[in-house]
C-alpha cells in the first residue's frame, strides 16, 4: 500500500484517500512497546493454520503494549460518543500470511475499558477484545498503568510503571529490530470460517528509549504464553495517528 496514494498530507485533509471505503481514525498516546523473544515452536501452535510465525534472529517476538486510545472517529461522522477515549493493552506477535507472504500483527488478546469499543471490535474485526477495569495515571515522571480483566474465564492483570528516557531514536529502517517490531501495516485475525485481514496506515513510529517496571503481568500467561525470565526490549511513543480500513476475508 503506497503512502503517496492513500495519505493526504495537508493539515486540512488528514484522512487517507481510500475511495469507496469507510475508515476509522484514532490516536494512540503514551504507548509502551515491551517485547520478549520466544521460541517460534512455542508460538506456532497458537496460530491459525493459514499464518506462519514471523521471526527475527530466529525467534518469535511477543509484545505487551499498553497505551491510551483517543479521538476515535469513523470517516464522515462525528467522533463516537463514549468511545473516543479509553485505555487499551494488547498481547501480540508477528506473522506472515502463508499464501501472500505479507507480514502483519496477530493479536492474542486486547483489553479495553470501554464496553462499546469492545463489542464493536469483536463484531467488525473479529478481534479477541476483553472488557477490563483499567486506570492510567501519571505525567512527566512516567505512567502508572493498571488493568484487571473482567467477565473472563481466566483472570489477567497488568500493572506497570513506564516512562521515556527522552532519548529519541532515528526513524526505523528495514532490517532493524525496531522496524520489525513496530512498522506493521496489516493485522490478521480469524472467524470460525475465515482468515481475516485489516489494513492499517500510519507514519513511522516516533520511538524513544524507555524504562519500565512490571509489578504484575499475566496477560500473556492467560493466552498460554510463557514469557522468558529476562528484561524485555522497550520502546516508548508519545503519540501517533492511525487509520484502519474495513476487515476483509482473505480465505
Amino acid at each position: 500500500m503506497s503512502t503517496a496514494n492513500i495519505l493526504e498530507t495537508t493539515e486540512h485533509r488528514p484522512w487517507p484517500l481510500a475511495a469507496g471505503h469507510w475508515a476509522i481514525r484514532m490516536r494512540w498516546t503514551n504507548l509502551l512497546f515491551a517485547h520478549w523473544p520466544v521460541p517460534a515452536s512455542k508460538i506456532a501452535p497458537l496460530l491459525p493454520s493459514g499464518f506462519a510465525v514471523d521471526t527475527y534472529n530466529g525467534d518469535a517476538w511477543v509484545g505487551v503494549v499498553p497505551f491510551r486510545m483517543e479521538e476515535v472517529q469513523l470517516r464522515g461522522l462525528p467522533r463516537m460518543p463514549g468511545a473516543n477515549l479509553f485505555a487499551e493493552a494488547n498481547v501480540r506477535t508477528y506473522v506472515r500470511d502463508k499464501t501472500s507472504g505479507d507480514h502483519g500483527v496477530y493479536f492474542f488478546s486486547l483489553d479495553a475499558n470501554n464496553p462499546l469499543a469492545v463489542i464493536a471490535a469483536r463484531l467488525w474485526y473479529h478481534l479477541p477484545y476483553y472488557f477490563a477495569s483499567m486506570k492510567i495515571t501519571g505525567g512527566e515522571e512516567g505512567w502508572y498503568y493498571r488493568s484487571r480483566r473482567l467477565f473472563a474465564r481466566r483472570p489477567a492483570r497488568l500493572e506497570v510503571h513506564y516512562k521515556s528516557t527522552d532519548q529519541k531514536l532515528p526513524v526505523s529502517k528495514p532490517g532493524t529490530i525496531e522496524y520489525f517490531l513496530t512498522e506493521r501495516y496489516a493485522l490478521f485475525t480469524h472467524s470460525r470460517r475465515n482468515l481475516i485481514r485489516g489494513d492499517i496506515h500510519h507514519l513511522s513510529w516516533p520511538l524513544e528509549h524507555a524504562e519500565a517496571e512490571f509489578q504484575r503481568e499475566t496477560l500473556a500467561a492467560a493466552q498460554d504464553i510463557a514469557l522468558p525470565n529476562r528484561e524485555p526490549i522497550l520502546h516508548y511513543a508519545k503519540q501517533l495517528d492511525v487509520f484502519a480500513w474495513p476487515p476483509r476475508a482473505i480465505r
